[in-house]
């Protein structure tokens, strides 16, 4: 009810009574002042005036399921939401509850991570309360063997939803790391599991820099935050929920192809590799190339001095980009 009462109090520009209250919801007048004391104590400041009501006067900076249900307008990706204080991997609950029946769409969202991991098993710091850490979970009805294009789809959401709420200009380095400035603030984990024709699940973890003020020194020329990038701080709950808008909109036009048409120009527009000289770190072979876009399929399109290469998987470096000079 604490989520739904906040709602009503964000949609009102004035007061809303506690008869009012007590009537959309069938619950008594205690029980309404129980749950206005108790989103008081996450740190919402409510104003209380005798014979005119509660109203909304700030929100704290949380990302709890109260606040993020409080302002859904998805259609399905966060019909439901599991927050935590503390956990070891987002991605590692979303597969548990996977597994256990819950939904396509089922958003899971802890303020720190204790066990994050990001591409390759590199560990991703996760300190608390100033970031975004969260792992969106899928079951889709689509050919396993396009699902890797999903890491780009959720790419383009993401970049699309930092450039609305926070007005910066995130480029996407392929396949799916989001830079501002030439430094990364966003990484990105995707897991499937399937059989040999059907997917059972995929889950997406997103780890977004936000109100990080410095970083370790071995990556703090390579990293940086939007605090940082952009002087100010965020209300990182409206990037979450601008991301599962973003990603809901992308998802349902890669669903129409299954593959990267429909997005493949947006994608290109914002991809940071875009005319640039890039180093491939082939495992056969190491080569380096200039960065035309991508292909309807997702792979980066390199022309070298010799030929054009599709780069579907590896490591990728940018010029100008994380010290490749």
């Amino acid at each position: 009810m604490k989520a739904e009462i906040l709602k009503m109090l964000r949609e009102t520009d004035g007061y809303v009574s506690g008869q009012e209250l007590c009537n959309h919801f069938g619950v008594s007048r205690t029980a309404v002042w129980k749950a206005i004391n108790q989103l008081k104590e996450m740190g919402y400041e409510i104003e209380a005036v005798q014979n005119k009501g509660y109203h909304l006067l700030s929100v704290p900076d949380v990302i709890n399921d109260v606040e993020l249900e409080s302002i859904r307008k998805t259609k399905w990706a966060g019909c439901e939401i599991h927050y935590f204080d503390t956990i070891d991997s987002t991605n590692t609950k979303a597969k548990e509850l996977a597994e256990s029946g819950h939904p396509t769409g089922t958003l899971v969202v802890s303020e720190q991570q204790t066990a994050g991991r990001g591409r390759r098993g590199r560990s991703w710091e996760s300190p608390s309360g100033i970031g975004i850490f969260m792992t969106l979970m899928l079951k889709p009805d689509i050919n396993p063997n396009n699902a890797s294009m999903l890491t780009l789809v959720t790419a383009l959401a993401t970049a699309r939803a930092l450039r609305r709420v926070a007005n910066v200009p995130a480029m996407i380095k392929w396949p799916n790391d989001l830079v501002v400035n030439g430094k990364k603030i966003c990484g990105m984990l995707t897991e499937m599991s399937a059989q040999f024709d059907y997917i059972n699940n995929i889950v997406i973890g997103i780890g977004i820099n936000v109100h990080n003020e410095a970083f370790p020194e071995e990556i703090a020329e390579t990293a940086s935050s939007l605090l940082l990038e952009c002087g100010h701080r965020f209300h990182r709950a409206d990037i979450i929920e601008a991301f599962l808008e973003e990603f809901e909109a992308a998802y349902e036009v890669y669903l129409k192809t299954e593959d990267m048409e429909g997005l493949q120009q947006d994608y290109n527009e914002l991809l940071v590799n875009l005319n640039r000289q890039v180093r491939v770190l082939d495992p056969k072979e190491p080569f380096e190339g200039k960065a035309m876009g991508i292909t309807k399929k997702g792979e980066l399109i390199v022309d070298t001095w010799e030929s054009r290469k599709l780069v579907s998987s590896g490591e990728v470096s940018v010029r100008g980009i994380y010290g490749y000079v």
